[in-house]
């Protein structure tokens, strides 16, 4: 229910904003523009991935049964004298009366802990994505271009009174990763197991099984809530991207300056020239970016400052099909598979002491 509330909130983002410009980061190095609801349905896919773990999952379930100590019944074919058929009839009986539709073909003393480690690899799947999401809100809150809730009273900092801090998104992170090592305890206590069965796996399983559904419980709480009222600055968003768009609109400028008849060779260099120079006066004087205005008075180039300017104004041209990407997405994988889990979905409790 709480993986689907946040599939739910970021899909409402997602639409709310598909059509804002922001500039896009690889490396967390400016690249191209994409919008903020392409960058959300990022996050979507990755938690409609883990749905889909955790439903496969789920599928994997099944009761050891009647087994005995080495997982050969022979304790009850004993007991119905060489009737096998019984022993099976058993062994059903005891899974339905645990609530279980299948077992376990085969077992040793126990089922496999493979299945253990297989639970805890899902929900740390899921915190995975929670960290993700979280890293990046914190860097965006970092650059004034986004924000995860404030409430009214909230107190940023106890030592500095105007600092707005992330706090539900380090939470968050806290949790996601703690959760992200305990698969490293499942996997080795797997491995571990001697032939049939040996009980190292007693202790840590009682630890770890429940600490794991607690954190991917708080975590998911966090995600719903931080999800249900993000708040966006746009015209910060704007003025990151006014901050780096002349450099990604030299190669438009330089088809146009082609097609106008230059050489594409002697404008390139001319175009590479002024950008390392814009560049230079960008992080060594901590001026604005004047490229436009250098390329503007060069007389090599063809085009006034107004038209260079004009070239660059429309950000939409620069997003792709980032607007197209997020409505298609929307409308034929997550909408649709929201409709369909509606009779799983309940209230979702994400409130949170701050």
């Amino acid at each position: 229910s709480a993986l689907l509330q946040v599939i739910e909130n970021l899909a409402n983002f997602a639409e709310r904003y598909k059509d804002l410009p922001t500039l896009g980061y690889t490396h967390y190095q400016p690249a191209q523009p994409t919008t903020v609801g392409k960058r959300n349905t990022l996050y979507l896919q990755d938690l409609l991935l883990d749905l889909d773990y955790l439903d496969t999952f789920l599928g994997q379930i099944k009761a050891r049964g009647a087994k005995g100590t080495v997982g050969t019944q022979a304790t009850f074919l004993e007991l119905f004298h060489g009737d096998h058929q019984k022993v099976r009839q058993l062994d059903q009986l005891v899974a339905e009366k645990l609530g279980f539709a299948k077992t376990f073909s085969v077992t040793g003393q126990t089922y496999t802990r493979k299945l253990d480690m297989k639970l805890v690899e899902t929900l740390a799947g899921i915190a995975a994505t929670a960290h993700k999401f979280a890293v990046d809100l914190r860097l965006l809150s970092n650059l004034k271009m986004q924000e995860e809730p404030f409430e009214k009273n909230q107190t940023g900092s106890s030592a500095m009174a105007y600092k707005r801090n992330p706090m539900r998104s380090e939470r968050m992170t806290g949790l996601a990763r703690k959760l992200l090592g305990l698969p490293q305890n499942f996997a080795g206590t797997y491995a571990n197991q001697w032939f049939e069965r040996t009980l190292d796996d007693s202790a840590i399983r009682r630890m770890d099984i429940p600490q794991a559904f607690l954190l991917g419980d708080a975590i998911l709480k966090l995600f719903v809530n931080i999800t249900s009222d993000m708040v966006v600055f746009p015209e910060q968003i704007r003025r990151h991207l006014l901050a780096e768009l002349p450099f990604m609109a030299t190669e438009k400028i330089l088809m146009e300056a082609v097609a106008k008849g230059k050489s594409r060779q002697e404008m390139h260099e001319v175009i590479r020239e002024h950008s390392f120079a814009a560049g230079r006066v960008v992080k060594e004087e901590g001026l604005d970016n004047d490229l436009l205005h250098r390329l503007g008075e060069d007389q090599h180039i063809p085009f006034t400052l107004a038209e260079l300017q004009a070239m660059v104004n429309d950000y939409q041209q620069f997003t792709g099909r980032a607007r197209q990407q997020t409505e298609e997405y929307l409308a034929e994988v997550v909408f649709p598979l929201l409709r369909s889990n509606a009779d799983c979905r309940g209230a979702v409790d994400a409130t949170l002491s701050v």
